[in-house]
């Protein structure tokens, strides 16, 4: 049973001084980016996943690397006890302010955060609610050349019963308060066609208050361009990207940055169903009327140039794992706020999950202690060695494909022995079921793999000792409400007294 042949499923970078989109080929959604100096960082909405608030680096915007997290819980901490896969951390804004990095977020359901640090490798400050409300989302702040500071944010239906519109505030410089009730500023409802404006990012130029803002909805909209002289309006509009005639459904919600060599590139999302919303670099000019032009005249370009920088290696953000020490690495989260005992350490490489006792250990989606991770690409192949150690009867660990609909591979303890099983449950179904009768598993180790072709249609396999045999039929993964599908790695028990037990896991490795 060895481990798969390791190595990047995507590479953005052609090694000829071009690059292909996406150039984050995962589910990164709502990107914002800035630079700093020479290096540039993004993040990412990370919904109710801990720990949250990813931090990408870049020193070409191309080659990315997964640095770490502004969020290790999230609060209010009861509220995220069980997943929320479509609440919390929604659209966050980042920026570099008086020597320090700020994240701006809103959360739907409470209102909008902030938290800043010295270096965005930490550590972060504890969330500071800002502005409480419902259906407050998708904030951005602006340190004006004068000292003066501002906030605009857009809103949720779900939740306010209005959307389409931004809300301005002057906030105050040290970004603790916001310095009055708001003013609506931009109403879309007055623009023809525009529909669910929002995703504001805002910034300052020539003069000119900008906010650039996608509109249209996820799958088929737009993003559009907005400036006024004075912060509260009046704003002009265009659309400054579309997919005429691309393939490139929804290009929209992102942000502006520049580069040392006085370049402009936008980077933004495209909603792709199961994989999440991937992650596009456009070039972006100014027109002599003084309007952005992004992409090729508008449309989303599919290669291009590189930006002007010093050599990079190609590089994409981890996937694979070894574990070393009992640890995982920085590109998994929980799929709720963790509790200690969930995973133990230890001196030697591989995972131990504790086999955590519940009631819901018949559905994955309802469970906090899911370790997950983006699909790194259309097509690969994920492995993993996995024993279970446990004399529990109903005791299972596995590696999943975790959406509205759920399929898994792994093992499960009987009053006989340990076997093999391969289960699934579909969007409107609350418990698994078999997708292929159990086996037995000799000595409670299989090394299990799922095959992951285009249209995130997934073959499970596993090896328990004769060679690596099918299971099931092909499961069509799903999104996951706002969230792409997700790898999944789990271990449970049923509910009841004495020691669980644990579930081992080793050789975390994606290929092609």
């Amino acid at each position: 049973m060895s481990p798969a042949a390791s190595g990047p499923v995507w590479r953005a970078d052609r090694g000829d001084g071009t690059y292909r989109n996406p150039v984050l080929n995962a589910d990164w959604s709502d990107p914002d980016v800035i630079r700093v100096g020479d290096d540039y960082y993004l993040t990412a909405s990370s919904f109710g996943r801990a720990p949250g608030l990813p931090l990408l680096h870049s020193r070409d915007l191309v080659n990315w690397r997964l640095i770490g997290h502004a969020l290790e819980r999230l609060e209010p901490e009861e509220a995220f006890a069980a997943p929320r896969h479509d609440r919390g951390v929604w659209a966050p804004s980042i920026r570099h302010h008086d020597g320090r990095f700020w994240i701006f977020w809103g959360d739907p359901d409470t209102g909008v955060y902030q938290v800043n640090a010295a270096d965005p490798r930490g550590p972060w400050t504890r969330p500071h609610l800002l502005k409480a409300g419902k259906g407050l989302i998708d904030p951005c702040p602006l340190w004006d050349e004068d000292g003066s500071a501002y906030l605009v944010h857009a809103w949720a239906k779900s939740r306010a019963g209005v959307k389409n519109r931004l809300t301005g505030h002057r906030m105050s410089p040290d970004g603790t308060a916001l310095l009055d009730e708001g003013r609506l500023i931009v109403d879309a409802d007055t623009i023809p066609g525009w529909f669910t404006l929002e995703g504001p990012k805002l910034y300052r130029r020539d003069g000119w208050y900008w906010i650039l803002a996608p509109a249209g909805g996820v799958e088929t909209g737009w993003q559009g361009a907005l400036r006024s002289r004075d912060f509260f309006g009046p704003y002009e509009h265009r659309i400054v990207l579309a997919q005429g005639a691309t393939d490139v459904n929804g290009p929209h919600q992102g942000g502006w940055v520049d580069t040392p060599a006085g370049e402009d590139w936008f980077l933004h999302f495209q909603q792709r169903g199961a994989y999440g919303r991937v992650v596009h670099l456009q070039p972006m000019e100014w027109a002599e009327d003084g309007w952005p032009v992004l992409g090729d005249r508008g449309e989303p370009v599919a290669s291009y140039r590189k930006p002007e920088a010093e050599p990079q290696p190609p590089e994409a953000p981890a996937t694979d794992d070894g574990f070393p020490g009992g640890r995982f690495g920085r590109q998994w989260s929980w799929t709720a706020n963790p509790a200690p005992g969930w995973t133990t350490t230890h001196g030697g490489d591989g995972l131990r999950l504790t086999c955590r006792r519940t009631a819901d250990a018949h559905d994955l989606r309802r469970l906090p202690n899911v370790l997950v991770q983006r699909l790194p690409a259309e097509e690969f192949t994920v492995t993993v060695g996995l024993s279970l150690h446990s004399e529990v009867p109903g005791a299972k660990a596995g590696l999943a494909v975790l959406g509205d609909a759920f399929g898994w591979i792994g093992l499960e303890r009987t009053v006989d022995g340990t076997r093999l099983v391969h289960r699934f449950a579909d969007v409107a179904t609350e418990r698994e079921r078999d997708a292929e009768h159990p086996r037995e598993a000799p000595g409670g180790r299989a090394r299990l793999r799922i095959e992951v072709s285009r249209g995130a249609r997934c073959r499970f396999l596993a090896d328990t000792g004769d060679g690596r045999q099918p299971s099931g039929p092909v499961f069509a993964a799903t999104p996951w409400r706002w969230v792409g599908a997700l790898l999944g790695l789990f271990a449970t028990a049923p509910e009841g007294q004495g020691p669980p037990g644990h579930a081992e896991l080793t050789d975390f490795r994606t290929a092609h």
